[in-house]
């Protein structure tokens, strides 16, 4: 009685006329830039911010962007975008949402944050029952974190921790899966894939894993028994040192965008059921429906010991992540010394952050997100079918709310990105891989737009040594 909650209704009106075709924006300061602004705006940036994934004098351009609704980025220019990307496959239900905006603005009203060690709040206990609610059953308890990578770190520290206080602490090793990718932070970058990973630079501080050959069936075959039994070779002789084996559900992300069989993701968890070893998902990337299940370890029906989330569990408002384990592994953890997790971050389950992702789990379960997948699927096929002939693209590979575009060689970013952006659309390829991850909004219109432009920059390309570059 003594704790008021505050929830977000769902406004019927509202979801009825967002997003608008087309978006509209409040002009502000940032949206009246002419074209020398536009210039020393990306100037200034150039001279003082370092960008993901990229060199301080690399030449790769930056586009400046100045407000977004629906499916649309608006750049300082005045062009519109269609954000083919969810922004790193996150902002599932688009952008400038009227619901989530007014989850965060009533959070705000009573406290934007408070720390989490001593203290707790209705926001971080709801989200904490609803996640265990509807994710795979059997996991009982919530860590939160600050970021994807964080909860993967948090997910190794538990596994290590968990074995530790059994008084095996020999067991502090991890399996892993080639083409696998799960952060850029120390332990997450030792499980990601040595070459694929993009973290070969670091690995003679990293501590060392197993890995196992990627799965080699695709989606919708069996799965390859030879990569089953690499998988059981390896626990058979190595599960004294091992505390857990690491995997993305069904969908390996950054390492390659692959699809793999169900069916291997059932024989893995049977294996480490067998050998005693933990079973960490990862589905930071897969999380809340975007290869048409609500978590894609619901395609093998198998429920893992610890599990990650992130990206998409906020609607991509904020920066947030959660790590859930099952209660057996808690209670170990709190039996053995020193009797405590040690891990804290200091804007754990910020309030505003728990606050929107309470919105957007009941706004994602309350749409016919389904429907909406599996529209989206249908409209990805058709429309990179196209791409599939030409030959420099070595795969076109669906799934879900993904299309991939696999290119024989890495696609030259300088040349080919400003291609798609003067085509009015946001696509960010890498490596060998022009890839599309959509907000779950899209329309059947924007989507064919987003799928005939990437159809055509890719049409463009030609190999010109070890990149794809455009056509002279």
């Amino acid at each position: 009685a003594l704790i008021r909650t505050r929830t977000v209704a769902l406004n019927v009106t509202e979801l009825s006329t967002w997003p608008t075709r087309p978006s509209r924006y409040v002009l502000n300061d940032w949206t009246r830039m002419n074209e020398t602004a536009f210039e020393a705006l990306a100037a200034r940036d150039q001279a003082s911010v370092w960008h993901p994934y990229s060199g301080i004098d690399s030449g790769m351009p930056v586009f400046p962007v100045v407000s977004a609704s629906g499916v649309r980025l608006r750049l300082a220019d005045g062009r519109e975008l269609i954000d083919g990307m969810a922004s790193w496959w996150c902002m599932i239900h688009g952008y400038n949402h009227p619901i989530l905006n007014r989850a965060i603005e009533a959070q705000l009203q009573d406290m934007a944050h408070v720390m989490f060690g001593g203290l707790t709040h209705p926001p971080a206990v709801q989200l904490a029952e609803k996640l265990i609610e509807i994710t795979p059953p059997g996991l009982d308890l919530v860590f939160f974190a600050d970021s994807g990578s964080v909860a993967v770190e948090v997910a190794l520290k538990m596994a290590i921790q968990y074995w530790h206080s059994q008084g095996k602490s020999e067991k502090r090793r991890f399996v892993s899966l080639r083409n696998g990718y799960h952060g850029d932070t120390l332990h997450a970058m030792s499980v990601c894939d040595p070459v694929t990973g993009m973290h070969a630079l670091f690995s003679n501080v990293l501590p060392q894993q197993f890995f196992v050959p990627a799965p080699g069936a695709g989606f919708e075959g069996g799965a390859d028994s030879a990569d089953i039994e690499a998988l059981e070779k390896l626990l058979a002789e190595h599960a004294g040192e091992i505390a857990a084996l690491i995997l993305e559900p069904v969908v390996q992300g950054a390492g390659g965008m692959r699809f793999y069989s169900p069916d291997y993701l059932r024989a893995a968890r049977e294996l480490c059921d067998r050998y005693h070893v933990l079973l960490i998902a990862d589905e930071i990337a897969t999380g809340f429906g975007r290869s048409g299940k609500l978590f894609a370890c619901e395609h093998a029906a198998i429920a893992p010991d610890i599990l990650c989330l992130g990206k998409a569990l906020t609607g991509g408002y904020m920066t947030m992540a959660a790590t859930l384990a099952t209660r057996a592994i808690g209670a170990v953890i709190s039996s053995g010394d020193p009797g405590v997790f040690m891990h804290g971050p200091t804007f754990m389950a910020n309030p505003m952050a728990c606050a929107v992702s309470l919105a957007s789990i009941d706004l994602l379960l309350t749409s016919d997100w389904q429907a909406n997948v599996e529209r989206i699927e249908r409209g990805l096929h058709t429309g990179l079918a196209g791409c599939a002939s030409m030959p420099h693209v070595a795969d076109v590979r669906v799934l879900g709310a993904i299309g991939v575009v696999e290119l024989t060689q890495p696609v030259d970013m300088k040349a080919v990105q400003p291609m798609f952006v003067e085509q009015g659309v946001w696509v960010r390829p890498f490596g060998r891989l022009v890839y599309l991850m959509p907000p779950f909004v899209m329309d059947d219109v924007d989507l064919a737009t987003l799928t005939a432009v990437v159809t055509a920059v890719v049409g463009c390309l030609v190999v010109d040594g070890e990149c794809c570059t455009p056509e002279s």
